[in-house]
């Protein structure tokens, strides 16, 4: 195979430049079909039942009357009742049953139908409150995590030793920051609930399945189903949205492929908003209580902290991983608990863990330059010897360009010290974050046809991302055509496996795998065309429509002169990448840096961004149009979870108070300010090839927001989001105190 490198031969032609979306004129027309559009002959519709109750424990269940509605063709109870852990309802919203009928009316009239004695149990929600939960009984350790420079054959007790260290360390630092800081839970909330149309064929199943895991779905319908994961096909041409937490077949879908199995009709199962808010997915709470020791320059040189949260029943921690994020000054100890809850088992959602670890720990750094009276943006400059991925350098320059678009040190003021318009004050925060991206395993089938037509085949799947048109650019790019000479095929678990859309890994996989079958294809293409050129096979390129000898351009073939020679047999090449594998196409690892304007109101505790800069490094930029789009996003929904996002439990019963799209609120258009997004693409970061980019700009928002009110106001507002009311107790809580 020729050499596999970027750019393929000097300047790349396609990668590179801002391509449209090529699925956009489907999307934007209506003609995208999605699973919820899926309309079988004698379709089924199903709906769910949700347990009412925070805890309980279901006694009875009786369907007879739900069976009797008209139209009403199957109940499938999901839950049994009993005495054991199985009949234990864990979360309002558990799903307890299943109706399919002709219509959808007659599915809700037999769920109502239903009628579920429970023995209700006392629910605990309070995740943000860790003595209430230790009180319960709702915690356990997680652990210590223990980093501290000590001397050659000290022997003395970890714990004891790590205690007077630290004690020392803190005593001898400048300054102390001693805080509390936290960020609630939030759900996924994507536009397109949770669910499928099944349909089976003879003994195969065909699941329309919203999932960003085609490849990956198959066996976990078979498993349940009895049959094997070759005797199921699951097809998703578009999603819309699933951020971490469409990966599963779920309970749900397989239900819906039972009942059509059992009925012999196809049937269509999507969730309720309020079932797909309380199941479907949420990014765990975070809390931390933490001190922080720096010398008079704001280095922090010490960190010790306790945080603890929740992922529901189980009560895994989070953040384990990533706290002190980014930095990892030279001594520190972290304690976690794991609180368990009665809400709903959290899925990856958008950068798993790292936007809390932002929020918990890029506060204390802003809080250092606070306490000592000096530029924020100083302190996190100061501190980048200490990051933890080796990319100081990057930071500093991504600083420097992020601090001239937001114009920084003009703005900026002393915390708390800026020019008030009646009671609106302005600030300025900035918060640092890191991802790996490195690509999925993946394989494709690059075919090229006699008329000149070219395709390629890979269980992947597009998000929204534009995942179709980076193919078709990566593709294009080797073969020497435009974007729109290839036709992607994707979304269908029969084609060449290719992995999960999750983690930032879809882009470097799947650009690794077209590029190599592009390659292949090409080389034989290169065969046919080399005698009739007289140059020998590892001469001949393909460059702009064109199929020629490398350095000699008048002698060469067009596209379709060249494919001709096929005869009648189209050329089919495998593209193979293996994640991990060494390569020189794609890379890991990146950084980014978000500063933030606002202005807040202390007479109305109203926070409004002004302005937000997200400056992103993700190696060579395939389509900067859609990569661009990414963080805009991501910036998106980092504002909603800092200033508008989260869920609210009901203490006493465990219900989730606002499960639904009126009063979960995210943001709205008039809510995001101005978002300006600097790609940043220097030759070295250029040449380790691509990188993923999904997962990265949605991290550092909440921090860089966090700091930004606390630098107008001079108090922070310990916990996000900052909503009004936390906005004013933080006011009020600092003007007692004072």
């Amino acid at each position: 195979m020729a050499e596999l490198s970027w750019p393929p031969q000097g300047k790349a032609a396609v990668v590179g430049k801002p391509v449209e979306r090529i699925d956009g004129p489907a999307k934007s027309t209506g003609a995208a079909k999605y699973a919820y559009d899926i309309n079988a002959k004698g379709m089924l519709f199903a709906r769910l039942l949700g347990c009412p109750h925070g805890h309980a424990r279901i006694k009875s269940i009786d369907a007879s009357a739900a069976r009797q509605v008209p139209g009403v063709r199957s109940v499938k109870i999901m839950k049994e009742p009993g005495k054991g852990r199985k009949s234990e309802v864990l979360w309002e919203g558990d799903l307890i049953a299943c109706v399919a009928a002709d219509s959808d009316g007659a599915a809700r009239e037999g769920v109502a139908a239903i009628r579920v004695e429970y023995e209700v149990l006392e629910p605990f929600v309070h995740e943000e409150f860790l003595a209430a939960a230790e009180q319960a009984g709702r915690t356990r350790s997680g652990g210590d995590n223990i980093k501290l420079q000590r001397e050659p054959g000290d022997d003395e007790d970890e714990d004891e030793f790590a205690d007077k260290e630290i004690a020392r360390l803190l005593e001898e630092a400048d300054v102390v920051v001693d805080a509390y800081y936290g960020i609630h839970s939030i759900c996924h909330c994507p536009l397109e609930p949770h669910g499928s149309t099944c349909v089976w064929e003879g003994d195969r199943l065909l699941a329309h399945l919203s999932t960003q895991n085609v490849s990956g779905t198959p066996g976990q319908f078979a498993s349940p189903l009895g049959i094997t994961a070759n005797d199921v096909t699951v097809h998703c041409d578009y999603i819309g949205g699933g951020f971490g937490s469409k990966f599963a077949a779920d309970s749900w879908g397989v239900v819906a492929a039972q009942i059509a199995k059992e009925t012999g009709r196809p049937v269509k199962l999507m969730l309720d908003r309020d079932l797909e808010l309380k199941n479907a997915g949420n990014r765990p709470s975070g809390f931390i209580r933490v001190r922080v020791g720096a010398d008079k320059q704001g280095v922090v040189n010490v960190w010790d902290s306790h945080h603890w949260g929740t992922n529901g029943p189980s009560g895994a921690p989070v953040s384990q991983g990533v706290i002190p994020y980014v930095f990892d000054p030279p001594n520190r100890r972290r304690r976690v608990t794991r609180v368990r809850t009665n809400t709903a088992p959290s899925r990856a959602w958008r950068a798993p863990n790292h936007p809390q670890g932002a929020a918990l720990s890029q506060t204390a750094y802003d809080d250092v330059a606070r306490k000592l009276g000096i530029d924020s943006y100083d302190v996190f400059m100061r501190n980048l010897p200490s990051v933890s991925n080796g990319k100081a350098d990057v930071y500093a320059e991504q600083m420097r360009i992020a601090a001239d678009l937001i114009n920084w040190k003009s703005k900026w003021h002393p915390h708390g010290k800026g020019e008030a318009r009646g009671s609106i004050v302005s600030g300025l925060g900035m918060a640092l974050h890191t991802w790996g991206g490195g690509g999925h395993s993946s394989s494709c089938l690059v075919k090229i046809h006699p008329d000149g037509g070219v395709e390629t085949f890979l269980g992947s799947q597009d998000l929204g991302t534009g995942t179709r048109t980076v193919i078709a650019m990566v593709v294009a790019e080797t073969l020497g055509l435009p974007p729109a000479a290839v036709k992607v095929h994707i979304g269908n678990s029969q084609y060449p496996q290719s992995g999960p859309s999750g983690g930032s890994t879809t882009v470097a996989g799947v650009s690794e795998s077209n590029r190599r079958g592009a390659t292949a294809a090409l080389e034989e293409l290169a065969k046919l065309v080399a005698p009739k050129l007289d140059a020998k096979p590892e001469e001949i390129e393909a460059v702009d429509g064109r199929v020629r000898v490398r350095g000699k351009p008048n002698r060469s073939l067009s596209w379709k002169e060249a494919c001709r020679l096929l005869g009648m047999k189209s050329i089919e090449a495998r593209g193979e990448f293996k994640r991990g594998q060494p390569t020189d196409l794609s890379s890991s690892g990146v950084a980014g840096v978000q500063m933030a304007e606002v202005e807040v109101d202390r007479a109305t505790g109203v926070v409004r961004v002004k302005k937000f800069v997200a400056v992103q490094d993700m190696g060579l930029v395939v389509n900067p149009l859609t990569a661009k789009s990414q963080i805009y996003g991501g910036v998106i929904m980092g504002i909603a979870y800092s200033l508008f996002e989260e869920r609210i439990f009901d203490a006493r019963t465990g219900k989730f108070l606002n499960a639904d799209m009126s009063s979960y609120n995210l943001a709205r258009l008039g809510d995001i300010g101005e978002i300006v997004v600097e790609l940043y693409e220097p030759e070295s970061e250029y040449r380790r090839g691509v990188i993923g980019l999904g997962e990265p700009p949605v991290i550092s928002p909440g921090a860089a927001l966090s700091n930004a009110v606390c630098n107008a106001l001079g108090v922070r507002v310990p916990v996000l989001p900052m909503t009004p009311q936390r906005v004013l107790a933080a006011l009020e809580k600092a003007s007692v105190s004072s």
